[in-house]
């Protein structure tokens, strides 16, 4: 064979027996173009969300914003909240108008945000339909939710989940490559210690890539955090010490590099897709929602959005908090008993 055709044929054998080529080649395209077809398919629009201020009005007002003779064009879903509750949910994206009833009424919205415009046509449409005339109305420019809002504290977990599972099962598994793991084994040392200290290091990190992420997102696109900062390092505490016993129970039994790399794909893909890295888990049909809700770093997204972008305390997030601790201690006690040092 000639030596052009050989070393051709011996690349093509050497890709096709790496699982981690094979998969990021083939795989993973059609695997995020099956999570995005989802997320993103033809479904009916959904309702235009707007809160009534609560006042002696506020149920006359929303009774005409729901009246609509079927079919309606533009569902629209009305809550009755204070002030202090409608101001936090416009700020966060959860509706896309407030308004207070009064003579004239008043419109609080972003109105750098296409679903806030939407929102004041509809309600327009709506009141002019029961009295016969447009409303009279005056408009309050407020802040609404920016994406970028929702995509920092995403990334910050996506960032924990894989420097959690990269920084300790890679790590562990390259020590039993070149026989560390085994010279470890005759030190007086206990399993345990030795698999702690990979957890106790994921620790100290954190405290050193979060902070970074935080000031760039605050220095650059003014992204605050609204909540207690005690809070959101403890909600971070505890995503780090789930993904640190996720990457210890991946790194418990693979031989080699390659092999963790693709279990590790295999555990990160689904949750890189589909916990609302980039956008919200909502997108995914009913029947999802509870694999999704499951999920490690489903649980702690949530949960710094909670404290991030809402602000709100401890309470809010405990299930979070219950889902990740679940995961930290089922997958470090699991790892100590399959661990192996050869």
């Amino acid at each position: 064979m000639p030596p052009l055709l050989a070393l051709t044929v011996a690349r093509w054998k050497m890709f096709f027996r790496e699982p981690g080529a094979v998969f990021w080649a083939f795989g993973f395209p059609l695997l995020l173009t099956l999570a995005l077809g989802v997320a993103f398919r033809n479904r009916p629009p959904d309702p235009v969300p707007v809160a009534v201020e609560d006042g002696l009005e506020a149920g006359a007002l929303r009774d005409k914003l729901l009246a609509c003779p079927a079919p309606c064009r533009e569902p629209v879903q009305v809550r009755v909240l204070d002030k202090t509750e409608a101001t936090r949910q416009l700020r966060t994206g959860k509706v896309a108008l407030v308004v207070v009833p009064g003579a004239p009424l008043v419109y609080r919205l972003d109105e750098s945000h296409p679903e806030s415009r939407l929102a004041r046509l509809v309600v327009d449409e709506r009141l002019q339909r029961e009295t016969g005339a447009a409303p009279l109305h005056e408009e309050q420019r407020e802040p609404g939710a920016r994406y970028v809002d929702f995509l920092v504290p995403g990334l910050m977990g996506s960032n924990v989940m894989s420097t959690g599972m990269w920084g300790v099962g890679f790590v562990i598994v390259d020590m039993r490559t070149k026989k560390l793991l085994k010279r470890m084994l005759a030190t007086p040392m206990r399993r345990g210690d030795f698999l702690l200290s990979f957890v106790l290091m994921r620790m100290l990190f954190l405290a050193l890539e979060i902070p970074v992420l935080i000031g760039f997102g605050w220095l650059f696109f003014d992204v605050r955090v609204h909540g207690s900062l005690a809070l959101l390092a403890l909600v971070l505490l505890v995503g780090a010490l789930a993904f640190a016993g996720l990457g210890l129970l991946v790194a418990s039994r693979a031989e080699n590099t390659q092999t963790a790399g693709g279990l590790m794909n295999l555990v990160m893909l689904p949750m890189f897709m589909g916990s609302g890295v980039f956008f919200a888990t909502s997108r995914f049909p009913d029947a999802l929602q509870p694999v999704l809700r499951a999920l490690p770093l489903t649980a702690l997204n949530d949960a710094l959005r909670a404290v991030m972008t809402e602000g709100l305390g401890v309470g809010a997030v405990l299930r979070e908090l219950a889902v990740l601790m679940g995961w930290a201690v089922g997958t470090y006690l699991l790892a100590l008993r399959l661990f192996r040092w050869r």
